[in-house]
């Protein structure tokens, strides 16, 4: 087994440099097709690194058009109640530094977006993340240092817009089944969990 311990090795691994064109795509804010996508999208993926360097990585979702644009160079996202771990907010206390991955369901290329967070726990623009008569508990404002879209192949290979290719989700063991051998749930509370979650579904959460 090789493990790739510099860059000069890893760049003759991959073939080498990167085309211009992929370096070009790179912008410092946010024009007009990533606030389209923004204005589409309904969930992305949050990853943030404590003070030690330990990373996480958390799905944040709600109705299309959640991360709102305040201006080219800053978005905010709304911080809905959760389990209380606050690993996110933790990490963004002690390092700043974060990176977005936008989705939107059917569309094979991504949004990206590296920059700086901060935590608010009032604003103006909270009025505008109200959902369901609710507003955020708080939000985070994330200032744009690097932007750009990635092409679709990840998505092409795992076919994960394509149903046909999904599994049968009769098969996998449900989330209070997995806490019940994970954390010792007794069979009522697993089922507990189960009705609460399908419960959470049919009302779009809170």
């Amino acid at each position: 087994m090789e493990t790739v311990t510099d860059e000069a090795r890893l760049r003759t691994l991959v073939g080498g440099e990167p085309a211009e064109r992929a370096l070009r795509k790179q912008l410092d804010h946010i024009d007009e097709h990533a606030r389209q996508f923004l204005a589409e999208s309904p969930f992305c993926v949050l990853a943030t690194a404590g003070a030690d360097g330990r990373c996480d990585a958390a799905p944040r979702g709600d109705e299309p058009g959640f991360a709102l644009v305040l201006d080219e160079h800053t978005l905010a996202l709304p911080e809905r109640p959760g389990n209380k771990r606050l690993d996110s907010l933790r990490n963004i206390l002690a390092n700043p530094h974060v990176g977005l991955l936008f989705l939107v369901p059917g569309v094979t290329h991504t949004l990206r977006i590296n920059g700086t967070a901060r935590i608010v726990a009032d604003a103006d623009f909270f009025d505008q993340m109200t959902v369901y008569g609710k507003p955020p508990v708080l939000a985070l404002e994330v200032t744009v240092e690097e932007l750009y879209f990635h092409c679709s192949k990840a998505f092409v290979r795992s076919k994960l817009w394509q149903p046909a290719s999904w599994p049968d989700a009769a098969t996998l063991p449900t989330l209070g089944r997995v806490l019940r051998d994970q954390v010792g749930l007794t069979d009522q509370e697993a089922a507990g969990v189960d009705e609460r979650g399908a419960e959470r579904n049919r009302s779009a959460m809170f």
